[in-house]
C-alpha cells in the first residue's frame, strides 16, 4: 500500500514517540525525510538520525529523540503543506513561529532549510512543517 503523505507520517511517528517517552523511533527512508531530519538535527530538536538498509533496496531511518530534564525538546510539530493543499510563501511573508522561538522548515530551490537559513539566503518556498 502506498502512503499519501510520507513526511506527515514521519512527523507523527516523532510526535507519538515523544509522548510515549521513547529514546528512538524508526521510519521508512527517503531523501526528503533525511533532509528534514538534517534541519531538525542542526537546529537541536533531535539528537541524531541514522539511515540503514533493512534488506536489499529497502532503507529505514532510526531517529534518536532528544529530551531536556525529562521533557521532550519538541513541544509541538505539525505539517503545514499537505499533498492536498500546498502552502507556499515568499520570504517577506514568512511568519515567525512563537515569536522566533520555533522554526518553519521550507523546501526551497536551494534545498530544505529552516526559516532563519531561508531569510539569510533570501529565498522562499513551500512550508513543509513548523516545530516548537
Amino acid at each position: 500500500m502506498s502512503m499519501s503523505d510520507p513526511l506527515g507520517d514521519m512527523l507523527t511517528r516523532i510526535r507519538n514517540g515523544q509522548r510515549a517517552r521513547k529514546t528512538s523511533v524508526v521510519s521508512p527512508a527517503s531523501n526528503l525525510r533525511s533532509n528534514v531530519l538534517e534541519v531538525l538535527k542542526r537546529e537541536g530538536y533531535i539528537r541524531s538520525f541514522d539511515r540503514y538498509e533493512v534488506k536489499t533496496g529497502i532503507q529505514e531511518i532510526k531517529i534518536e529523540l532528544k529530551y531536556s530534564e525529562g521533557e521532550p525538546v519538541i513541544q509541538e510539530i505539525s505539517r503545514v503543506s499537505t499533498p492536498g493543499q500546498r502552502v507556499y510563501s515568499k520570504i517577506t511573508d514568512l511568519k515567525k513561529i512563537y515569536n522566533g522561538l520555533g522554526i518553519s522548515i521550507l523546501s526551497t530551490p536551494k534545498g530544505v532549510m529552516s526559516d532563519a537559513e531561508a531569510r539569510e539566503a533570501n529565498v522562499g518556498g513551500e512550508i513543509l512543517c513548523t516545530v516548537f
